[in-house]
């Protein structure tokens, strides 16, 4: 089964605010963006020149299930594209919060992979976030050059996301 993440009823018309929001309610719904209530955001979008960004929600709104049965895929909460970037998002409560987001963030990579020709993107991060740790945290060096030399993702676990 082909799975399209990219043009969908999932993905948002595109912003070119300079400062916006992720948004994920836990309330199984899908993620979205939104420009007015701080307080929900899980992550800062900063987007200073204006480019012309898309959100597209996956959890609860893409569904893949695994292969040979009804369950679903754990995934990324959404993915974020513009010019020659996506940036993929997850963000994760507490408790070993950060191992469990890099998890969903890498089968989400892969999941993209099997699906789609990444080529076009020359730039592809894949941001944990977490509203209550939102400045950088450090991250195991060798699991994040894994991730970029297997599938040319690097990881950013904080809850800024800045677009260039």
């Amino acid at each position: 089964m082909s799975v399209n993440f990219f043009g969908t009823e999932c993905t948002e018309p595109s912003k070119t605010d300079e400062l916006f929001g992720i948004c994920d309610d836990q309330d199984g719904e899908k993620a979205y963006s939104d420009t007015t209530d701080k307080n929900k955001w899980i992550a800062v979008v900063k987007n200073s020149k204006g480019l012309a960004a898309s959100f597209t929600a996956i959890d609860h709104c893409i569904i893949i299930l695994k292969e040979g049965t009804k369950d679903e895929e754990s995934t990324c909460d959404g993915m974020i594209t513009f010019t020659d970037s996506l940036y993929q998002l997850k963000k994760q409560g507490t408790g070993g919060w950060v191992s469990k987001a890099i998890a969903q963030l890498e089968n989400t990579i892969k999941l993209l992979i099997a699906h789609h020709d990444l080529k076009a993107f020359k730039y592809k991060k894949a941001f944990a976030c977490n509203k209550k740790h939102p400045r950088f945290r450090s991250i195991d060096n060798e699991q994040n050059k894994r991730l970029f030399v297997t599938y040319g993702f690097r990881l950013d676990v904080q809850a800024e996301i800045v677009i260039k």
